[in-house]
């Protein structure tokens, strides 16, 4: 297994380097630039600052040089935020994303997973017709609505829960960006573990155990379970960086300072060091999410060889 570990990130070297080629490239191809939005400035200091940043070299050295910046783990200087270095700015909106992403994911797969299982064993019946209807809706109206509606209901007309910011990561701040960042999740994982059950229960090898007198509940937690849980797995790799890395929208609403926020507005603004930083590490936690869904392929498949 280590030896597949060690092989896997090996791989993703190239896939990284392809991946900050691409970012760098399409960045300089678009028009405009980091100070072009600057007013009244005169074209001495213009020079000057664009020598500061090395602007005013060719892409091809700049590129070089921004490489050189990554073998040493230096994402460089924001071009936004002055006297700030995009790794400072990573470490500050990283640990909100993976707090607020994290019990998303957790609360998606504690909700979603139960609801998939009742959906598949009462199939046909009122449970499963219930926790699909509730599925549905959860994949059906979007973020950008759930988020402001929680907040009507349980934060201006209740006073249950504070409307938002951070608040030093205080669990009463946390409940409704993590809630209503988790529903669609929540749809997802029911939806999924409820079509792969079902299939899972159709083979032959269920049907065996029930014959040999096996309760049914033995036969779904030791035989049915762990292989109806591959699909999910599948999904769960990319889920996990679609949620970690936040939302947009759920930091707006809720006045969290994630690095989603840096990145549109880094985007907007030509902020070429801090738009790359925040693609490398997106495409960094997707190589690693999908290395542990290997992982867990083989843990819960005895068939699959990591080999």
């Amino acid at each position: 297994m280590i030896s597949f570990v060690l092989r896997r990130l090996l791989y993703a070297i190239p896939t990284l380097l392809v991946i900050v080629t691409l970012a760098f490239g399409l960045l300089h191809a678009a028009p405009g630039g980091p100070f072009d939005t600057e007013k009244d400035m005169p074209p001495e200091i213009q020079a000057s600052i664009e020598a500061t940043y090395h602007l005013d070299e060719s892409v091809p050295r700049q590129y070089l040089r921004y490489v050189q910046q990554l073998l040493h783990g230096d994402f460089g200087p924001s071009f936004q935020y002055r006297n700030t270095s995009v790794n400072e700015l990573i470490a500050q909106g990283l640990p909100i994303d993976l707090t607020v992403g994290g019990l998303a994911l957790l609360l998606a797969l504690l909700v979603g997973m139960p609801l998939g299982v009742l959906a598949a064993l009462r199939r046909d019946r009122w449970p499963d017709r219930l926790s699909m209807g509730i599925a549905l809706l959860g994949i059906s109206v979007p973020v950008y609505v759930t988020a402001p509606l929680l907040i009507l209901v349980f934060a201006v007309a209740l006073r249950w829960l504070p409307a938002g910011d951070w608040g030093e990561g205080a669990l009463r701040n946390l409940v409704l960006p993590v809630v209503a960042l988790s529903l669609p999740y929540v749809a997802y994982v029911a939806r999924i573990l409820r079509s792969s059950l079902l299939e899972v229960l159709q083979a032959p090898y269920i049907r065996t155990a029930r014959a040999k007198g096996l309760p049914w509940r033995t036969v779904i937690l030791r035989h049915a379970l762990k292989p109806a849980l591959l699909p999910l797995v599948s999904f769960l790799g990319p889920a996990a960086i679609g949620v970690i890395t936040g939302s947009i929208v759920i930091e707006t609403t809720f006045g969290l300072p994630g690095i989603g926020r840096f990145f549109v507005a880094g985007a907007f603004n030509r902020d070429y060091t801090l738009v790359m930083g925040v693609t490398i590490l997106y495409g960094g936690l997707i190589v690693l999410a999908n290395l542990l869904a290997d992982l867990c392929y083989a843990w819960l498949d005895p068939r699959v060889r990591l080999s």
